[in-house]
């Protein structure tokens, strides 16, 4: 009796330790399909900055975080990310500087002793936001002039050669 009652605690830690890395697989998966939407918005605002430094001005917009970005290409980004962590997004919102991602893995927990865990999915969601690092010192017609967590860049605009990363413009990284 004694056996029998061990190996059924067995298996039900088994069958825990099975629920609990689905959960955090889900979670992996979340946390990466999150963090690849906030990058592809990281990526529009910096390409948005640099647009404006070669046309008609309002880089200062850009480099603070208010440009116009497109959500679509964000959370397709999320699910090529969610597909590589076998997983499918559910749900994706991004607004102005963050993206929440829902997801769902492909898999189950399995089979256990616990009924109804063979149909069990894992889900998960995730919040990634977007920073700006810059502060605008100053501005004219010559140069462009800004400061990214001390260190400091003077842009000719005659002379683009020399230009900022977007991790250097902006942080990425998870809220929640």
């Amino acid at each position: 009796m004694v056996v029998a009652g061990l190996l059924f605690l067995a298996f039900a830690y088994f069958a825990v330790g099975q629920a609990a890395a689905t959960r955090n697989s889900a979670q992996t998966a979340a946390d990466a399909a999150a963090l690849a939407a906030a990058q592809e918005l990281r990526d529009q605002w910096t390409d948005g900055f640099l647009d404006a430094l070669e046309g008609d001005g309002g880089w200062e917009d850009w480099l603070g975080g208010n440009g116009d970005t497109d959500p679509g290409p964000a959370c397709a980004a999320a699910s090529d990310f969610a597909a590589k962590n076998r997983s499918g997004v559910t749900s994706c919102q991004c607004a102005l500087d963050e993206c929440t991602v829902s997801i769902r893995t492909d898999f189950t927990i399995g089979e256990s002793i616990v009924p109804g865990t063979e149909s069990m999915h894992g889900e998960a969601d995730a919040t990634a936001v977007v920073e700006p690092r810059c502060g605008v010192e100053t501005g004219d017609t010559d140069a462009v002039e800004f400061s990214c967590d001390g260190d400091d860049w003077i842009i000719d605009l005659d002379d683009l050669d020399l230009l900022p990363e977007a991790a250097d413009l902006f942080s990425v990284h998870l809220s929640e």
